[in-house]
């Protein structure tokens, strides 16, 4: 969680930032085995509770028990692990296919030119499956049926499975491809009304929805480029769901148009014309999937609890709430969403979720204004709960799970389930004095050897070769690791560098 927008997004936060000596030496040696340091255990002041930390000198890493055997060239391994993602995968395969058929209705055709109708099936079939991939019931279907193989399968094939979080390449993929598609449905337009000399009146309506759907395609499409989603990210999200409602509209009025024009040269009437096209049916579902979602917005009462001047945490008693869901949270619900991990929050007298909360850190305007509210209030909450990326790690026997920050929010959710039993690696700055006790309670709970490394007094550690080392002390067949895009992305690579099975969320989970 996808997902969750404001962990991934704080790249300024203290308590993830990493010095640039750490950096380059854990991309670039890696391999290097120098000086361990030593194990030192701290007592909280307040709580009288040993936090146990691996003390590591910043620069230095511990000499792992065994070394994994590197595959290829620095470059290839780039390759492989960092810019040949699931995501790219995805997004090239969706491609691929779209050509094909291109390739497939150019044979097909007499002269060379794909028939106008047989492009806009394909328009609409990317379009209905680029909202399908946005669609909350539909995701969750599909982490549910992929995240129940057993553990008896091969670890290559649960690897393979738990990247279900990448299927924004499916998204992107669909709609740069419907938009192709249609650039071409409106060139075919263009020249039938060149050709039919402005004869019908059906064909230049037709030609005049066609230029206004391309134009607002482009303009989802440019917006939704990673640089100007990330810089602009509110302007983003207005483009993106108020261009996509004027095209959703235009494209109800494009069908009637081009159904007339059907229905006319077949001899036949408007409603039986649509009702056997099947960019009718497949508009028609895009519709209803757009309006289902939207047809859950409800205005929730909050009461918050100020942890610190750092971070929050919301509580909400509307509903019970399972693991390893997300929501998504607005005060402004026409122009911008927040999504995060939410928390079941448990009766201690009857074992039931009575609600859930979430753990917000202040990563921008939106979160800071959060924090700063400690009065009860009500906040937007739109669609299902959300299947996010540690929902997967039920595909394994073990795993490590690794924080920064307000990270730790979205991992007390798989804490709370229990399904797969993991150790903890948490760095943050003063965690009893940000977080509080219960959040850090609930880690020493969950994990009683728990590392929460409190880069106040302990500085910054080599995240890479410390996380190495716990995953292979604990046996854990995966990694995963929930932090800002730079230390994800570095502890990820990592340890894939490494040979070993690591999962972050990206920015389009």
């Amino acid at each position: 969680m996808q997902c969750i927008d404001d962990h991934l997004n704080a790249p300024k936060r203290e308590n993830i930032e990493i010095e640039e000596s750490v950096l380059k030496q854990t991309f670039m040696h890696s391999d290097s085995s120098t000086e361990a340091g030593s194990v030192s255990k701290s007592i909280d002041e307040k709580s009288g509770i040993e936090i146990s930390s691996e003390k590591v000198e910043t620069g230095k890493v511990e000499s792992p028990k065994k070394q994994s055997k590197q595959w290829g060239t620095p470059f290839l391994r780039r390759f492989r692990y960092a810019w040949a993602s699931t995501y790219r995968k995805t997004f090239a395969i969706i491609f691929t296919v779209n050509l094909a058929v291109f390739i497939s209705l150019v044979i097909k055709a007499n002269n060379g030119r794909p028939n106008q109708r047989d492009i806009g099936t394909a328009a609409s079939a990317n379009i209905l499956t680029t909202i399908l991939f946005r669609q909350e019931n539909f995701l969750n279907l599909i982490y549910e049926i992929l995240s129940c193989a057993p553990h008896s399968w091969p670890l290559s094939i649960r690897k393979r499975l738990a990247k279900v979080f990448h299927y924004g390449g499916v998204h992107s993929g669909s709609g740069v491809a419907a938009v192709v598609w249609y650039i071409m449905y409106t060139v075919e337009s263009t020249l039938l009304m060149i050709e039919d000399k402005n004869t019908h009146n059906d064909i230049l309506a037709n030609m005049v929805c066609s230029w206004i759907l391309v134009t607002g395609f482009l303009l989802i499409l440019a917006t939704a480029h990673p640089r100007f989603r990330r810089s602009f990210h509110n302007s983003f999200e207005a483009f993106h769901r108020f261009a996509g409602w004027t095209a959703l509209a235009t494209f109800w009025i494009h069908n009637v148009f081009s159904a007339a024009i059907t229905a006319r040269e077949t001899a036949s009437t408007i409603r039986i014309t649509l009702l056997k096209t099947p960019s009718f049916w497949t508009i028609l579902i895009s519709t209803c999937c757009t309006l289902l979602s939207w047809s859950r917005l409800r205005l929730r009462h909050v009461v918050p609890e100020k942890l610190s001047d750092h971070a929050t945490r919301l509580h909400f008693r509307y509903t019970p709430m399972s693991p390893f869901y997300g929501v998504k949270l607005s005060d402004r619900p026409l122009f911008e969403w927040h999504a995060f991990a939410t928390i079941p929050s448990i009766d201690e007298a009857t074992g039931k979720s009575v609600g859930f909360s979430v753990v917000i850190s202040n990563a921008g305007d939106w979160t800071k204004k959060q924090i700063l509210d400690d009065s009860e209030r009500k906040l937007w909450i739109r669609g299902s709960p959300l299947h996010g990326l540690l929902y997967t790690t039920r595909l394994f026997k073990r795993i490590v799970l690794v924080a920064t920050g307000s990270g730790i929010g979205p991992c007390l959710s798989l804490m709370h389930a229990g399904i797969t039993p993991a150790r903890v690696y948490w760095s943050t700055r003063d965690p009893w004095k940000t977080y509080g006790d219960e959040v850090v309670n609930a880690v020493q709970k969950a994990d009683p050897h728990a590392i929460i490394w409190n880069t106040g007094t302990q500085g910054r550690g080599t995240i890479v070769q410390s996380v190495f080392n716990l995953a292979q002390e604990s046996n854990a067949e995966a990694v995963f690791i929930i932090s800002n895009p730079k230390v994800t992305d570095m502890v990820v690579f990592g340890l894939r560098e490494k040979g070993f099975a690591a999962f972050g969320a990206i920015f389009d989970s």
